[in-house]
């Protein structure tokens, strides 16, 4: 498998822990965002974004697709209503924390505290994979005071291996 990836992106981090979580070995091309060759745009139309692997662009859907193609160890739950809730929370992604994410960024009007304290997390690892980037990134690039609970469970998350590692790549920009 061959990842394009880069490291500044909590969308690519979304594929990287799940690619680390399940063990899956992997090619990886970095690029710059802010210089964006043509062959990804030709790859990912019409903006050249990323993940993008073997191909398939769309963090969400990569992570499907990983989930379908190594079962094992699962990031979804076993039971198919928990399944489908866990998709919706990374489908209502941007509506549950993206939009006032990058509002808060940008010094837009938001309401990213309130968002992070509704957060619904610790239900299922796949959901978590695919928000933890933003509450990491909130936390050490923007310098957000998490509310107690969302502190503590990323704090149980960065127990695991590959959320360590992404803190590291944050931390490293």
């Amino acid at each position: 498998m061959k990842l394009v990836d880069a490291l500044r992106c909590p969308y690519c981090a979304r594929v990287r822990i799940a690619l680390a979580e399940k063990g899956i070995e992997h090619d990886v091309v970095q690029v710059d965002l802010s210089d964006r060759p043509q062959w990804l745009r030709e790859l990912n139309p019409p903006h050249g974004r990323v993940p993008v692997l073997d191909g398939l662009p769309e963090s969400g859907v990569i992570m499907e697709l990983l989930e379908e193609l190594h079962p094992e160890p699962a990031l979804l739950p076993a039971d198919p209503a928990e399944r489908a809730r866990a998709r919706v929370q990374v489908h209502r992604f941007d509506s549950n924390l993206g939009d006032d994410y990058y509002a808060f960024r940008r010094g837009d009007p938001n309401d990213l505290m309130g968002k992070l304290e509704a957060l619904d997390v610790g239900q299922s690892l796949f959901a978590d994979i695919a928000y933890v980037p933003w509450v990491i990134r909130a936390r050490d690039m923007l310098g957000v005071t998490l509310p107690v609970r969302v502190a503590a469970w990323l704090a149980q998350l960065e127990q695991r291996p590959p959320v360590a590692d992404e803190v590291a790549v944050v931390r490293a920009l």
